[in-house]
């Protein structure tokens, strides 16, 4: 299955229609079943201590899989998590950007499953690893 949508594309989407998260998730790379998302914290996304927040990377795991989805249906703003399960394994290294990789196991009629895994940029360590399903809207 090949993505529907270009880089560019998916770019100008979220700015339409997410312009809340438009300034903060940058697409670097689609491909079949999978997109590449880069997060530049600054200091809404910091926590006491200077690292970036659990509720911060858990929104990129989530933007991310969402981000692939699209690019593989289409532009469907009404497709929602139903369900997210993610492990925080590493702090990130600080001013550093994140790195995820999202790969989407299955595209139902329904629902679609991802993973995604958070790395600092330049790092093979893993920080966090989550698990999510979307609900696709039934076409009209």
């Amino acid at each position: 299955m090949q993505p529907k949508m270009t880089i560019a594309e998916l770019q100008s989407f979220i700015a339409r229609d997410f312009p809340q998260v438009a300034d903060i998730y940058l697409v670097e790379a689609i491909g079949e079943m999978s997109a590449r998302i880069r997060m530049t914290p600054d200091a809404r996304h910091l926590r006491p201590g200077g690292t970036v927040s659990g509720p911060s990377m858990f929104s990129l795991a989530d933007c991310a899989v969402y981000f692939a989805l699209l690019a593989m249906i289409g532009p469907e703003a009404l497709a929602v998590t139903t369900n997210a399960s993610i492990d925080f394994m590493r702090k990130p290294e600080p001013g550093r950007d994140l790195i995820a990789d999202a790969t989407l196991l299955k595209i139902g009629r329904v629902l679609a499953v991802g993973d995604v895994q958070i790395r600092s940029d330049g790092s093979d360590a893993v920080l966090a690893r989550a698990s999510m399903t979307y609900s696709i809207p039934p076409k009209s």
